[in-house]
């Protein structure tokens, strides 16, 4: 029941994700970085204090206590990941959600997953044990479909014409939105690795009486306030180039209190997808660090479906929507083989795959 509810919380977290961005599509008058920066204020600044602050018994004595290098690492792997928060967001802009999230995000669960595994020694855990084998099947599944999903996005994207492709993401650009994409979901994988350097500060949060649950609460607010402080240097900068200041005071005043709602919505949405994770790996067992690809395919699933609601496969052959479905269905049940292969981890000691017992401890 408990990886249960693990799964559930991962996969609302990444509909949040998938998510965020939609509000975008009837902000008026405003340029992109405005929208960018102040959906980021609100996800990346307000939201993680106001879950530190209702889910710890007190949030700023743990902050306090909370060890240097932490504090550091996870800011400092917040800072990287705002880069890779920022190239995202440019990909969804010139490639839309579909094709924009099945990039970055396909390219950030490769790193985000195989890179802490190996970092806190688990990786051998994927080939040696019989719960470690059934989750790596699960995370080639996910590749698999994310595959698809960028194969489908492709071929959309060479039977449409250009004035097709604009009616749908207006600012739409293959090769640029490609390289944003990629690069995004590199730098993002960062997250992940902010939790794990983070991991001091949860295992604090939780002797001074925080529910396990919430542990990663007060972590998040060193990381994200990293990534706002990449986006907000980035933003203003170019803000400044464009002059577009005045657009946080553009008239008529219903278009501008109408930006701050969405902007508003967008950020809590946004910031829904690290509490759902930040909550959700808490009931994953030994295998924790799988949730990082359950996170990544329910993204990618919703991110399509919200695709095909924004009519942005509108035109498009048979063929290319029977590859998204495909690789939607792909990403569906590598969730569930993932779930399944952290199920048997919590289910007991397994003997290992190979011919090299492991004590019990290891097997987990």
């Amino acid at each position: 029941m408990e990886q249960l509810l693990g799964i559930l919380l991962l996969v609302a977290g990444g509909f949040s994700a998938a998510s965020f961005y939609v509000p975008s599509h009837a902000v008026k008058k405003w340029s992109w970085e405005t929208y960018w920066i102040s959906l980021g204020l609100v996800a990346w600044l307000v939201m993680p204090t106001l879950a530190g602050l209702m889910t710890t018994p007190d949030l700023w004595s743990i902050l306090r206590q909370s060890p240097v290098r932490s504090m550091a690492g996870a800011y400092g792997f917040g800072v990287l990941w705002g880069f890779g928060g920022l190239m995202c967001g440019l990909g969804l802009r010139y490639l839309g959600l579909s094709l924009g999230q099945s990039v970055s995000l396909g390219v950030c669960s490769i790193v985000g997953t195989l890179v802490p595994a190996a970092i806190d020694g688990k990786l051998g855990l994927l080939f040696n044990t019989l719960p470690g084998f059934v989750v790596l099947l699960g995370f080639l599944v996910c590749l698999a479909g994310t595959a698809l999903c960028g194969y489908a996005g492709i071929r959309k994207e060479r039977s449409l014409t250009d004035a097709q492709k604009k009616e749908s993401v207006q600012e739409f650009a293959l090769v640029k939105g490609v390289t944003m994409a990629v690069l995004g979901g590199i730098m993002s994988a960062s997250m992940a690795f902010a939790f794990t350097a983070g991991a001091p500060i949860a295992r604090l949060a939780v002797g001074v009486g925080t529910p396990e649950v919430f542990k990663n609460m007060p972590l998040l607010v060193f990381a994200l306030a990293g990534g706002f402080t990449t986006n907000f240097i980035s933003t203003m900068i170019i803000t400044t180039k464009k002059k577009a200041f005045g657009d946080y005071v553009v008239r008529p005043r219903s278009t501008l209190l109408r930006n701050y709602l969405l902007a508003v919505i967008s950020g809590v949405l946004w910031y829904g997808q690290w509490f759902s994770f930040g909550t959700g790996t808490t009931k994953l067992g030994g295998y924790g660090y799988a949730g990082w690809s359950i996170f990544m395919a329910a993204i990618i699933i919703f991110s399509n479906l919200w695709g095909i609601l924004l009519k942005e496969w509108k035109g498009v052959d048979a063929k290319t929507r029977l590859y998204l479905w495909l690789g939607i269905i792909a990403l569906v049940i590598s969730v569930v083989m993932i779930g399944v292969g952290d199920g048997l981890a919590r289910a007991g000691p397994r003997e290992p795959v190979g011919h090299h017992p492991m004590p019990t401890e290891d097997v987990r």
